[in-house]
């Protein structure tokens, strides 16, 4: 059984007054615990689309997601959240850090609403942040951060309830490249560690060819890059 991420012939359509537009036509994947997958294609191709039905947060038309060997499709929205917040890490082009709190509670909180109390919450937060290379600027809060700061900040508390599978959306999209480049070597390091399914989603094809391999979203449907 696939402990990580699966897509049994997912499709997902939108109404465009009278028409409809096929995004998403039986999309298939399956990602093992420990790798590491591109989502590529043009802009519009509906990778986020993708990237939301499998990370729960919208409903195919048709077909299954699997998740920590877990069908979704039948689960309650109560039951997928519980899913959701369990097994999955999410990060995006934007960090969406909250600016009032500083990084060590940024990844801490996640934790504290799974559950974990706040001793053990905030040792793995700093454990987390010392190997992203961030242990000196724990106390900081975002506004004191540069960008790719900010950027590891949001990897980390995307791992901070060590999920199953991570998900991220252009996770560097909004940084220069140098910096783009020194956070996903921090990022890859830190996934290959914890041992999670990932699945990102790149415009970047020299980042894309560092990943174990390339998915391409063409016509609704998933390929071999």
């Amino acid at each position: 059984m696939n402990d990580g991420l699966e897509l049994r012939g997912v499709c997902r359509s939108f109404r465009q007054g009278k028409d409809s537009l096929d995004v998403l036509r039986g999309a298939a994947l399956s990602i093992q615990p420990g790798e590491i997958v591109a989502l590529v294609g043009p802009s519009g191709a509906g990778k986020s689309t993708l990237l939301h039905i499998a990370g729960l947060l919208e409903k195919p038309d048709a077909g299954e997601v699997i998740l920590a060997g877990k069908a979704a499709g039948a689960l309650s929205e109560g039951e997928r959240t519980r899913l959701r917040r369990l097994h999955l890490g999410f990060v995006y082009q934007y960090h969406h850090l909250l600016p009032e709190f500083s990084a060590v509670e940024n990844v801490v909180l996640p934790q504290m609403i799974a559950g974990t109390s706040a001793g053990k919450a905030r040792t793995r937060a700093l454990e987390l942040l010392r190997r992203m290379g961030l242990a000196e600027r724990a106390e900081h809060r975002p506004g004191q951060l540069s960008g790719g700061e900010q950027q590891r900040v949001a990897i980390c508390r995307a791992l901070a309830n060590a999920p199953r599978v991570l998900l991220a959306d252009e996770p560097t999209g909004n940084l220069d490249p140098h910096t783009a480049d020194g956070v996903f070597q921090e990022l890859i390091k830190l996934v290959r560690g914890s041992g999670v399914a990932a699945l990102i989603a790149t415009h970047n094809p020299d980042l894309a060819r560092r990943m174990d391999r390339i998915v391409r979203l063409e016509e609704g449907a998933l390929v071999a890059g």
